[in-house]
């Protein structure tokens, strides 16, 4: 059943909230350290508090109304959920629009899609390493060293985590079914946003 792709507008403070032919397939083989229970378990906590299923897993209608879609577990925008443009907003409090499945979003910017996480090597995170995952959230850069990771993904608050946690949600990740999704690649704003800064460091 679809879902509209309604947009909706919403306040500026969602930006810091917590980032045809899409078939699930048999989890990835893991490295004997990935699979230790109570590594994933502690990563599976870190993704439920952190509310990335709300971003990362597109939503379907059931009983009750739109719910998560499990069977695409975090796997970022529905590939064939083709987005119209988004709305134009006036000048006031309201800067980004958001589709009803949480998983685009248009602000300054410019428009964003959610990742695909899961480990399928063509189209989510199969060829990163885990040290390419850990710097994309200390650095804000995909795998470390690409594009800039764009708002409404909060890898500014991820970023001062342990380095020992981040490598619990790789290893929850890791655990997931692959799923073949591409995303969209994302769309630039219509004037240059400023570089985002990383959090400043604690004082001492």
């Amino acid at each position: 059943m679809k879902i509209a792709a309604k947009g909706i507008t919403i306040a500026m403070a969602l930006v810091a909230v917590t980032v045809v032919g899409t078939q699930a397939q048999s989890p990835a083989a893991l490295p004997a350290g990935d699979r230790a229970p109570d590594r994933v378990a502690l990563g599976a906590k870190f993704v439920q508090l952190g509310g990335c299923d709300d971003c990362h897993t597109t939503k379907k209608m059931g009983p009750n109304g739109p719910e998560l879609d499990m069977s695409r577990r975090l796997a970022g925008h529905p590939q064939e959920m083709v987005m119209p443009p988004a709305p134009e907003l006036a000048p006031g409090p309201w800067v980004a629009t958001v589709a009803g499945t949480l998983t685009a979003w248009s602000g300054p910017w410019g428009v964003t899609f959610t990742q695909n996480l899961t480990p399928d090597p063509e189209t989510g995170l199969g060829k990163w390493t885990e040290e390419e995952f850990l710097a994309a959230l200390q650095t804000g850069r995909h795998q470390g060293r690409g594009r800039e990771i764009l708002p409404p993904m909060p890898w500014q608050q991820y970023s001062t985590l342990p380095e020992e946690d981040l490598r619990a949600i790789w290893a929850f990740l890791r655990t997931l079914p692959p799923v073949k999704n591409k995303v969209p690649d994302p769309l630039p704003p219509a004037a240059p946003m400023a570089p985002m800064a990383p959090p400043a460091a604690p004082s001492k």
